[in-house]
């Protein structure tokens, strides 16, 4: 099982900035996300909150059921340390994810403390960059 966790403001895909983020709802990428952990014969199980807090909570719970994790913080990637430290302590691979490529945007967006504990980045391919992530994760569980 793959937890895939959207942070502050990606339910507002679709609505917001779309020459940056695209016309995709979260509704929409979720499914493409289902739809592709399909194909791999994965299962994923997706979640979003605009809470930090319960964002945190639920890495910490999807530590009994989850065997990877794909994350896409929103801002909190650029000062969420209790959002990194709860990361650290999940112990499967960690692929980080950003519909934007967060090394080309504004200068206090190109820099992500979560990028030290998890185990791979993916940014800048849009909701492609969820598909990449789950060939990573494949990948990554085959050799493990």
């Amino acid at each position: 099982m793959i937890a895939v966790f959207n942070g502050v403001n990606l339910n507002m895909l679709g609505q917001r900035d779309p020459a940056q983020y695209g016309t995709l709802t979260l509704s929409e990428l979720e499914s493409r996300v289902y739809a592709w952990a399909g194909e791999r014969s994965m299962t994923a199980r997706c979640f979003q909150t605009n809470h930090e807090g319960v964002l945190i909570d639920h890495i910490h719970e999807s530590r009994g059921w989850a065997n990877g994790l794909i994350i896409n913080p929103g801002a909190w990637t650029h000062y969420s340390y209790a959002i990194r430290d709860a990361l650290e302590i999940f112990t499967a691979p960690i692929v980080e994810v950003h519909l934007s490529d967060i090394t080309q945007r504004e200068e206090w967006r190109r820099h992500s403390v979560i990028g030290d504990v998890v185990d791979h980045t993916i940014s800048g391919q849009g909701p492609d960059g969820y598909r990449a992530a789950l060939d990573w994760l494949q990948e990554a569980l085959a050799h493990a």
